[in-house]
């Protein structure tokens, strides 16, 4: 049996290397769109941006791994077609056949619009290795970096622009920074740490266009005022790569939908990662996280070797700014309440509730507020308010 899997980022890396580890004697046959291999994209924006890790770093399999492995990782090979009648995809100009296929396609950032000034030379977004590249000659001391969107990329790019000593201001349309992630008690201890770091926070703050002579100079704001900028990194979302999948008339709803196994509408084809939609809690979610890259990647493997086995997500995430780790656990969709546990020094932890349900954690140099709750939250099990707020060793509430 030759599984073909069309993307090789970690979803696809992943899958790859479960297929083998189950046991897998056939063809597997990778195909990346970019030229390097399967890497780590979160310390892009975060340690590789800074210049405190090098490329060779965040592989995530060393180079001879693939080849030990029998797995043909075919890189800068982008599909650009599918044809599920006759089970072969296009690539090269050639085609390719499968017994199997699986859609590790990912996701693309949103741009600005090239109307008001999105395709204007010094405007970056931050997504793959290649963006990074080459963004990083603009981090000089000193020079003015907009950053348009509050949300985690965006933060975490402005924390290293203000760590490398440039002049930062970041545009949030929303009313607050992260309102589309988190509870406004998160929301503040962020925007308190970056304002304490010399970053100006511009919330409800809409972006009119940017204005330079093939090259970016000044943002106008909705609002008439004009900010100088030297370069302009946007971080305002990603869109899951659906394009293929649409093509070759596989079913969409948020990404690529998939059944409880990671299976699309046509029976051979699978997908995992950021580009799919799944069944969860009785509707359908889609998650833009390392963690679910990898387990649903593994489950989808196991699934294509006849394991039958449904995906349980178990949602997880973190983010790296200045000196916080912010590590979150579950989703806090429908919450009602939150609940603050102080920890020791400066941590603390916000706890969502709905009702008497906890949802999930964001915890804040606090590794074991997050781990309880990562705990809790998987078993099912949902502590008292009360209990959050006044135990003396939150470990206890996993053996209550």
């Amino acid at each position: 049996m030759r599984v073909v899997i069309v993307g090789a980022g970690q979803a696809g890396a992943s899958l790859a290397a479960k297929l083998r580890a189950l046991g897998h004697d056939g063809e597997i046959v990778m195909l990346g769109e970019e030229p390097a291999p399967p890497y780590q994209r979160p310390p892009l924006s975060k340690a590789y941006l800074l210049g405190e890790m090098e490329a060779d770093r965040l592989w995530l399999r060393a180079p001879e791994f693939w080849a030990e492995n029998r797995i043909d990782l075919r890189l800068g090979q982008p599909v650009t077609a599918i044809d599920p009648a006759a089970r072969r995809v296009t690539v090269g100009g050639a085609v390719l056949g499968y017994d199997q296929l699986a859609l590790t396609t990912g996701s693309t950032p949103r741009r600005l619009p090239a109307a008001i000034g999105g395709a204007l030379a010094g405007v970056y977004t931050v997504r793959t290795l290649a963006d990074v590249d080459a963004m990083r000659d603009e981090f000089q001391p000193g020079r003015r970096v907009i950053v348009v969107g509050g949300g985690y990329i965006g933060l975490e790019a402005a924390a290293v622009a203000s760590k490398l000593g440039l002049d930062v201001t970041v545009l949030e349309m929303a009313p607050r920074i992260l309102q589309r992630v988190a509870a406004p008690e998160t929301s503040a201890h962020v925007r308190a740490l970056h304002q304490a770091h010399g970053v100006r926070v511009l919330e409800e703050t809409g972006l009119d266009r940017l204005e330079g002579e093939g090259r970016v100079s000044s943002a106008v704001l909705k609002d008439g005022r004009v900010l100088p900028a030297d370069f302009v990194i946007v971080g305002v979302g990603i869109t899951p790569n659906t394009a293929l999948a649409e093509a070759a008339g596989l079913a969409l709803d948020n990404g690529i939908a998939t059944d409880e196994m990671g299976r699309t509408s046509d029976p051979a084809i699978w997908a995992a990662g950021d580009c799919a939609s799944f069944p969860w809690k009785g509707g359908r979610i889609r998650l833009e996280s390392v963690g679910n890259a990898i387990d649903q990647g593994e489950a989808v493997a196991a699934n294509i070797l006849g394991a039958g086995a449904a995906y349980e997500a178990k949602p997880w995430f973190w983010s790296d700014q200045y000196d916080l780790k912010l590590q979150i656990a579950g989703l806090n969709t429908g919450y009602d309440r939150i609940v603050t546990r102080r920890g020791e020094g400066e941590s603390v932890s916000f706890w969502y509730y709905r009702g008497a349900d906890l949802l999930a954690v964001d915890a804040m140099n606090d590794s074991r507020a997050y781990m309880v709750g990562k705990r809790l939250i998987e078993m099912g099990r949902s502590p008292a308010p009360e209990a959050i707020e006044g135990a003396a060793d939150l470990k206890a509430l996993l053996k209550a």
